[in-house]
């Protein structure tokens, strides 16, 4: 890899979120971007998910973002989520009610349970995701997945 800090024990992640669906449910995809706690940018990405609810894309989205911060073999991870439902059913404030979002909520805690011993999301303003929220929109706009990694990780995503 070549950059200090990058897949050792200890590296601390950040991450801002987002889903969007065009329609709820229309077409729909999320986006992410995952950076080290310094600021230094590894990845960049959009996915297209077909159609789906707003809500599904948000756990879609953190979940993409999960394995992806795996896959740097990072133990520390703050994620940021302008989804108010996502950050307090992730948190425990609220319960999931709809059975296809329970099944991705327990998909995200059983890779936070695994893989990050310091693990947080938080709520921010729309206003701050701004970026996270153009990956999803162009990923669904261009009918394509979008990928910019400025760091590979140490393991294969999947």
């Amino acid at each position: 890899m070549g950059r200090k800090g990058i897949g050792r024990p200890g590296l601390k992640l950040e991450a801002f979120i987002d889903g969007s669906s065009i329609g709820n449910p229309g077409e729909a995809g999320y986006g992410f971007v995952l950076k080290t706690h310094k600021g230094e940018i590894l990845a960049r990405i959009g996915r297209r998910i077909g159609r789906a609810t707003n809500n599904t894309a948000e756990y879609r989205g953190l979940l993409g973002c999960l394995d992806m911060a795996a896959a740097y073999e990072a133990r520390s991870l703050l994620v940021h989520s302008d989804s108010e439902l996502l950050v307090n059913q992730m948190n425990g404030s609220y319960r999931v009610k709809q059975a296809h979002l329970q099944e991705l909520h327990q998909q995200a805690m059983q890779i936070i349970q695994r893989e990050f011993p310091d693990f947080q999301i938080r709520h921010i303003p729309r206003t701050m995701n701004g970026e996270a929220d153009g990956l999803a929109k162009k990923a669904i706009r261009l009918s394509t997945d979008i990928e910019e990694i400025s760091v590979s990780p140490r393991r294969q995503n999947g």
